[in-house]
This record gives structure tokens, sequence and C-alpha cells, in this order.
């Protein structure tokens, strides 16, 4: 996906530790940065660059969620530079990627949505499944979830 603003296109898994490191594991081991999955032929990780430069990230594994029925795709590692937000970018991957699950035809798009995310989530139409639960070292997470058997192909 390409506009005059930004564009989302793949990326590799050393591209995201751009991103994740500074964002999502901020003062720890960059190996903190790296993740199950990010290597297999399956997983798809995007970027968004604005004027050439990589402003956010997020990886798409097939990962099922044995809270669900069917088979799923899983949100990992979703960061967007802080001198970034604000500005739709993490709207505009999150997009991308619900695309890309209906394309495989995958019936839930989840992750493991950090608290201060909650709501970004919620307002892209995700809902929360349970309790809130600890990652250690990490923080607080909810399970959210979206059905993506209704994604139009055009988003």
């Amino acid at each position: 996906m390409q506009t005059s603003k930004f564009e989302i296109k793949e990326i590799t898994t050393e591209q995201t530790i751009a991103v994740r490191h500074p964002v999502l594991r901020a003062g720890r081991p960059r190996e903190d940065c790296y993740f199950p999955g990010d290597d297999l032929s399956t997983t798809v990780h995007f970027g968004v660059f604005v004027k050439n430069k990589l402003a956010g990230i997020a990886t798409f594994l097939e990962q099922n969620n044995l809270n669900f029925d069917g088979e799923h795709m899983q949100l990992r590692g979703m960061a967007v530079l802080d001198q970034f937000k604000g500005k739709g970018y993490g709207k505009q991957l999150l997009k991308a990627g619900e695309q890309l699950a209906y394309q495989k035809q995958k019936q839930y798009l989840w992750c493991n949505a950090r608290i201060v995310a909650k709501s970004f989530y919620e307002n892209q139409g995700f809902k929360t499944f349970g309790d809130s639960f600890e990652i250690p070292l990490v923080g607080t997470h909810f399970v959210m979830y979206k059905e993506t058997t209704n994604i139009p192909d055009s988003c």
C-alpha cells in the first residue's frame, strides 16, 4: 500500500528490531526484541515508511489461539516510533494485517494488547476476550480479537 504520505511494505525480521527495541523493549537487551516465529516462512513483517524512513512495524503470524475456533492470524510486536505516533500509521499497519488475514482465509486476527493500547484496538473493531494478564518484564495485557471474514478486499 502506498500513498504520497507513506508506504507500507514487507520487511525483514532485522528491520523490525530498529522499531521494536526503542518502543517495545526500551532499556532491555536487543536480543529481547526477537520473538518466537519471527523467521517462519508463513510470518509476514510489515513496515510503514514515511519519506523512506521506517516509522512503524507489525508482525503477523499464522498462530491459532486456543480460545477460538477456526484458523487465526496473530498480530505481534506492533510499534510506531514516538515522532510518528498519532498520525494514523498504526491504523494503516493494522489494516494491512487485516487484509492479509482475510486473503489467507483466517477467521480471526488476534493479539495480546498492552493495556495502554486497548482503546486503540477497540476503536479498530477489536473485542476483548477474558481478563487481563501479565507478561513478565513487559506489563499488563489483554487478548483482543477481530473477525476477518467480512474485511473487504479494498482495505
